[in-house]
């Protein structure tokens, strides 16, 4: 493989998958037209990024190309020739989507199918990564009991110990409007690989975090958190006594499995990405952590009303995927990854 394409290359997982291909010595082209600030305002800006990621690494090149211009994605794909495509450009909130319903569609579905059907008009044996996300399966993991304890749900049976398959059914519940749009790419990525015989990938994450989220409240769960801890703002628990809980996989190990899948391609896979059980944590849990990493007391708030279709209890079966690929597996646990956002929020200072 000499050059690979990157789209949302100024995001958590884009500009950890540019930095880990570029020390491989692979040419990375990114997309990325700052559509998180659009999005977030002013702290969701990623210019930061993108400027920092083309000064550290001559191998790497970004174009503020919007996905959803069909024409453009169409001729510059064409133009580059990658040798795969990583896409991980998306709009992520849940609450956002329900106040701007078009734009969060044609982002996340429209921008997909425009990035497949370039795919396909070029090349058809070329790896296309996608990165999915866990509320493709809507708010169903809600309905499995759950035991209580004094800083966390959990499940009561033990057949979910090891988290959500892939098998579990992603039909007939509640997604939230973002939910529903990223299902909509998730199956499009699916039915390429099946009706086109691509080699196609959906990484259905977690939390998927690490030091270079920009994290806001409306998305990117730890850096927020860790950032109103360091900067002792006032943070809102929405519902679920704070002890809904969530795995947390660091942005590193992710792209070590889209290194893997690349070298190694399968056709219409889904794999459940995320921290799995030891990297699962509550908000009160997380609170603790960083509470004892920076000495600083946690302030925050409780809203009774969880947000909607937010999951009480999510946790990523690995088994799946590391069946497939052996090789990899979580490699930054919950102490490290937090300390690492912790000094990369201090380092940049920012509120």
């Amino acid at each position: 493989m000499r050059k690979i394409l990157v789209t949302g290359a100024g995001g958590l997982i884009g500009s950890e998958v540019v930095r880990f291909f570029c020390k491989k010595g692979i040419e990375v082209v990114g997309i990325d037209n700052n559509m998180r600030q659009v999005f977030f305002g002013d702290k969701g800006d990623t210019t930061w990024n993108i400027s920092k990621l083309e000064k550290e690494n001559a191998r790497f090149k970004n174009y503020t190309i919007d996905i959803r211009d069909r024409e453009t994605v169409s001729k510059f794909i064409l133009e580059i020739k990658p040798d795969a495509i990583v896409h991980t450009a998306a709009q992520p909130s849940h609450d956002l989507a329900a106040s701007m319903p078009f734009e969060d569609f044609d982002v996340n579905a429209v921008g997909t199918l425009n990035l497949l059907e370039a795919t396909r008009r070029y090349n058809t044996s070329v790896p296309f990564v996608h990165l999915s996300t866990n509320k493709v399966y809507g708010d169903n993991p809600n309905f499995l009991e759950l035991t209580e304890g004094e800083t966390r749900y959990d499940y009561a049976d033990s057949k979910y110990f090891n988290g959500i398959s892939e098998t579990f059914s992603i039909d007939q519940c509640k997604h939230s409007l973002f939910g529903a749009s990223k299902v909509a790419s998730d199956i499009l990525v699916q039915e390429y690989g099946r009706y086109f015989n691509m080699p196609t990938c959906c990484l259905r994450g977690g939390c998927l975090t690490g030091p270079n989220h920009s994290g806001v409240e409306l998305h990117g769960f730890l850096s927020y958190l860790i950032k109103c801890n360091l900067n002792e703002i006032e943070y809102k628990i929405y519902g679920y006594k704070g002890k809904q809980v969530r795995d947390n996989i660091h942005s590193y190990d992710v792209a070590r499995f889209i290194d893997l899948f690349i070298q190694n391609p399968k056709v219409a896979a889904v794999y459940n990405i995320g921290g799995g059980r030891d990297n699962s944590i509550s908000i009160l849990e997380a609170f603790q952590l960083i509470e004892s990493i920076s000495g600083k007391p946690m302030k925050y708030t409780y809203v009774d009303e969880n947000r909607i279709g937010d999951h009480i209890c999510y946790i990523s079966d690995l088994n799946k995927i590391k069946t497939d690929y052996p090789s990899w597996g979580i490699t930054k646990d919950l102490q490290t990854t937090f300390q690492e956002i912790h000094d990369s929020w201090s380092k940049k200072g920012q509120v």
